[in-house]
């Protein structure tokens, strides 16, 4: 076996992680944002041969990231930053469930439709997750998950948003986990490695949902950075997407030889020459707008054509925030976490000029690297088209429940 082409430095643990993947798989490597996952690190990039990983895929699928170039620049938007800000916390939901009924809400999408939906089995729970499904596209959730507001170094505004295929996507890799183990659908079960036959059937079955989760966050992902747009008052100009908990048929060089694969990126972006990607930091931090390089080097190529999705955590939920019991007002802290809220207000809005609205402790700048030294990290295989500096960021509040945001 080959071994894995690494980025970056890791801990011991996501080593060990990315080595037993890797002993399974035709090909692996680490993203420098790379930390801990469920059985497969995050910034974790695998090829098989005809085989998918529904743990590699992760219980967000589809979580990607999306960015829309308008035609406004930041002079137009200063003076109603704020306003603006306290607009798009009212307009998008964050969180568990729609909290806004706004008429132009995606509920009807032709995905709906969409003969996939038959690989869920039993016809009640098939219209139970369709159901849900429609409630909750558009909507943003919690976690790591945000809008954001940017200016780029000729002062133009962007649109960015990081989300994925929420109640959808958990559903459907909880379900084949569950299927994978000879249990029933619906049914909870250990989270252990599970490579799916593409040419079984019940391997083809999750094939066909994941894509359809995919097609599900691309729309969910678009209505929201384009409703942010038309409360602006804006025009787009240019959109960058990509997913970053996916898996693809893809033609990578594997031992010298192009090989047909199936790649799974947990926690990493598609990079092929020229492709461009849109990689968040933290909610102070500067994003960036990159491509793929053009040069085709080794490191690309044992790369899997993948780079960063973010900036990579350093600190867990926990160790940032604290650990709580309770939930809303019955909130308790047990034991402080490492970042306080005056750690948090220094930094982005102190120090950073960014509006904020929501976000927690355990989303706090201090608890993830700096995106400049993970990309360095990352070499040549890609290229910095352009720096975006954070003006407004709206995540979930702290006290949001929501058992998809990761």
């Amino acid at each position: 076996m080959t071994e894995p082409q690494i980025f970056g430095t890791h801990e011991p643990k996501t080593l060990d992680q990315l080595r037993d993947v890797a002993s399974r798989a035709e090909r692996a490597a680490l993203m420098a944002d790379g930390h801990l996952g469920y059985v497969m690190p995050i910034g974790g990039v695998t090829a098989y041969r005809n085989q998918v990983s529904v743990v590699g895929v992760g219980f967000d699928i589809a979580c990607g990231n999306a960015a829309i170039r308008t035609d406004l620049t930041r002079a137009q938007l200063v003076p109603h930053l704020s306003a603006l800000a306290d607009t798009i916390q009212d307009a998008v939901s964050f969180g568990m469930g729609r909290k806004n009924r706004a008429e132009d809400a995606p509920s009807d999408d032709p995905l709906f439709e969409d003969p996939a939906w038959d690989a869920v089995p039993g016809k009640h729970e098939r219209e139970r997750l369709r159901a849900k499904a429609r409630d909750q596209l558009g909507t943003v959730g919690s976690g790591n998950h945000y809008v954001d507001v940017f200016a780029d170094e000729a002062d133009r505004v962007w649109v960015g948003v990081h989300f994925g295929s929420r109640g959808l996507g958990h559903t459907i890799a909880s379900g084949f986990l569950a299927l994978s183990q000879g249990k029933p659908w619906g049914e909870r079960v250990k989270e252990v490695e599970a490579l799916l036959d593409l040419k079984t059937p019940l391997g083809d079955d999750y094939w066909n949902l994941m894509e359809l989760a995919g097609e599900y966050a691309y729309a969910g992902r678009e209505w929201v950075a384009r409703k942010v747009i038309s409360i602006f008052g804006g025009a787009e100009l240019e959109l960058v997407h990509n997913h970053h908990n996916f898996a693809w048929r893809e033609t990578q060089i594997i031992d010298g030889e192009p090989r047909e694969v199936v790649v799974v990126r947990k926690g990493a972006t598609p990079a092929f020459p020229g492709q461009k990607g849109f990689i968040g930091g933290s909610m102070g931090d500067d994003a960036v707008i990159v491509r793929g390089a053009s040069s085709g080097s080794a490191e690309q190529t044992n790369a899997l054509y993948s780079t960063v999705h973010g900036a990579g955590r350093v600190m867990s939920r926990t160790q940032a925030a604290g650990k709580t019991k309770g939930w809303g007002k019955k909130k308790r802290i047990v034991s402080p976490g490492l970042v306080s809220p005056e750690m948090l207000t220094k930094w982005v809005v102190d120090e950073k000029r960014v509006i904020l609205r929501g976000g927690g402790l355990d989303e706090a700048p201090q608890a993830y690297r700096r995106l400049p030294a993970v990309l360095e990290a990352q070499g040549d295989t890609i290229e910095v088209l352009h720096t975006l500096k954070p003006i407004v960021v709206v995540m979930a509040g702290a006290d949001e429940f929501d058992p998809y945001k990761d």
